[in-house]
C-alpha cells in the first residue's frame, strides 16, 4: 500500500487539482495524508471536503512547525508499507508517482527520488536566477552525497528506510535527511520536469534558510 505525505500551509488554491490528479494515477487503496500547520486560506475546510470522496487523511497542526516535522508526522501515521512526500503547489507533477512505484514494486530501489538534474529531467520555465539560487543551494550538500537532486521535495521509499532512524524535524529539506540516514541498499533518481508555482506564496524565507544550514551542520557531525 502507498501513503502520500503532502505537507501544508495555504495551499487552498492548488489542493482540489492535486489531490484529482494523485487519485487519477495511484493505485486505488492508495492513502493521502495532508498534514496542515494551521492554514489561514481555507485549506483544511476544502480538505475535508475532499476526504469525503477520496482516501485522504488529514492530521492539523496547531501553528507553523516546519516542512521536515510536518513529513516526519505523517510518516508516524501512516498505513502503508511505500511512503511517498511531495509539494502541494503543484510543482511535483503526481504523474511521475506510477512510474517511481513501479521502481520500488519491481525491486529496483528502495529509495527514488524526483529528479530535475538527471537525463529527462528539468525545470520547466525557470529563470536563470532561480536555477543559480537551487545550484547555491545544493552546493554546500554535495560532499554528502551522489546524489545529484539532494534538494529534492518529491520522493518515494519503501517503510523499512526510515525504520528505527532518528530524523532532524529542523529544516525542509527531508529528503536529503533520508539520504544520509536512511536504510538502503538501493537509490536511484528518476527524471521529473519541475514546474513553477500555480497558485499561492512559495514559504522558502530567512528562517527555512538558516534552518538548512543548521540541518547541514548536524548532517556534517553526524557523518564525523
Amino acid at each position: 500500500m502507498l501513503s502520500i505525505i503532502v505537507p501544508t500551509y495555504n495551499e487552498r488554491k492548488n489542493l482540489k487539482e492535486l489531490c484529482e490528479r494523485i487519485f487519477k494515477v495511484v493505485p486505488n487503496d492508495t492513502e493521502l495524508i495532508i498534514v496542515d500547520d494551521n492554514s489561514e486560506d481555507g485549506t483544511i475546510e476544502l480538505a475535508k471536503h475532499l476526504s469525503q470522496k477520496s482516501n485522504i487523511t488529514i492530521l492539523s497542526r496547531p501553528g507553523r512547525m516546519g516542512l521536515s516535522s510536518a513529513v516526519i508526522d505523517g510518516f508516524k501515521i501512516a498505513k502503508g508499507n511505500i511512503l511517498a512526500v511531495m509539494d502541494a503547489d503543484l510543482q511535483h507533477p503526481p504523474e511521475a508517482l506510477p512510474k517511481m512505484l513501479a521502481r520500488i514494486q519491481g525491486k529496483k530501489a528502495d529509495f527514488v527520488i524526483g529528479s530535475r538534474l538527471v537525463k529527462g529531467g528539468g525545470s520547466k520555465d525557470w529563470p536563470w536566477y532561480r536555477k543559480i539560487i537551487s545550484l547555491v543551494a545544493r552546493i554546500p550538500a554535495m560532499p554528502l552525497t551522489k546524489i545529484k537532486d539532494l534538494t529534492s521535495g518529491l520522493f518515494m521509499l519503501k517503510k523499512e528506510v526510515i525504520d528505527g532512524v532518528k530524523l532532524n524535524p529542523i529544516g525542509f529539506k527531508i529528503c536529503l535527511e533520508i539520504i544520509c540516514k536512511g536504510n538502503y541498499k538501493n537509490i536511484e533518481e528518476f527524471p521529473i520536469m519541475f514546474g513553477e508555482r500555480r497558485g499561492g506564496k512559495s514559504k522558502l524565507g530567512n528562517r527555512q534558510i538558516f534552518e538548512y544550514l543548521v540541518q547541514l551542520k548536524e548532517l556534517y557531525r553526524n557523518r564525523s
